[in-house]
């Protein structure tokens, strides 16, 4: 199994909260461009923020499409989370817009990834070929078809959707129920049978979470996001302080 790999999310499109998250002691930060605002010259400077620190961007992109694939890339996101992955034809579709011919599909553009026209050839050579691919299984039809995903060269990995995946058997955010936990039991003993990432994102900040999936086998972890960390260190610390001078 690979190693354990830990990143956090970003959904406030702000520089400066990319470099402080950046410098945290995480190995990855990805960017949501499926639950937030953040645009692609946004995307862009964040992207700069975070490599600028040593850590690998990730971006999350709002759908399957080559076309906001191939712009995220050339703004030079170093690997791809891809939603709602629900078959093998999903899969294909996302390898071909994330690689170039003949592997795949991409268009040759040349842009900050490439050296704004500099470096294509290194860029192709190198960069191009260790691109992060994760499918986002949030769908009972992605579970069903996970050997099908999974099975498919290109892709690197894969990372849980849990309460969209409980939504599609119609019990959203019911994950005691025995359905719901026998579909996360079989998408967990499924992926562990593959030499690739095992996806969770821990919303909490609490590091003793993430020790319980690491537990569970899962190796590609996003602890957290910006706006949850910020707001609650501010929310503990202040009730704490109100507490104190007796007007909570």
């Amino acid at each position: 199994m690979s190693k354990i790999t830990l990143g956090s999310w970003l959904t406030l499109n702000n520089p400066s909260i990319a470099e402080i998250m950046a410098s945290s002691g995480f190995d990855w930060l990805c960017i949501d461009m499926e639950h937030s605002v953040t645009d692609y010259k946004e995307a862009q400077l964040l992207i700069m923020a975070i490599q600028s620190k040593g850590l690998k961007a990730y971006i999350r992109v709002g759908e399957n499409n080559p076309r906001i694939i191939k712009r995220v890339l050339d703004a030079g996101a170093d690997g791809i989370i891809v939603p709602m992955v629900n078959s093998r034809e999903d899969a294909i579709r996302a390898v071909e817009a994330v690689n170039y011919p003949p592997v795949g599909k991409r268009g040759v553009g040349l842009a900050r990834a490439q050296g704004y026209g500099f470096n294509f050839d290194e860029y192709k050579n190198q960069k191009a070929n260790n691109i992060l691919l994760i499918a986002q299984i949030e769908h009972i039809d992605a579970v069903n078809q996970l050997d099908d995903i999974l099975s498919l060269d290109g892709i690197h990995g894969t990372i849980i959707g849990p309460y969209d995946l409980s939504g599609s058997m119609g019990k959203p955010g019911s994950y005691d129920d025995e359905d719901v936990k026998q579909v996360l039991n079989k998408y967990e003993s499924t992926a562990k049978k593959y030499d690739k990432l095992i996806g969770f994102h821990v919303i909490q900040p609490d590091y003793k979470l993430v020790m319980e999936k690491i537990d569970q086998g899962y190796n590609f972890i996003a602890f957290s996001l910006d706006s949850i960390f910020l707001g609650q260190a501010a929310r503990t610390q202040t009730s704490k302080l109100r507490e104190k001078l007796g007007t909570e």
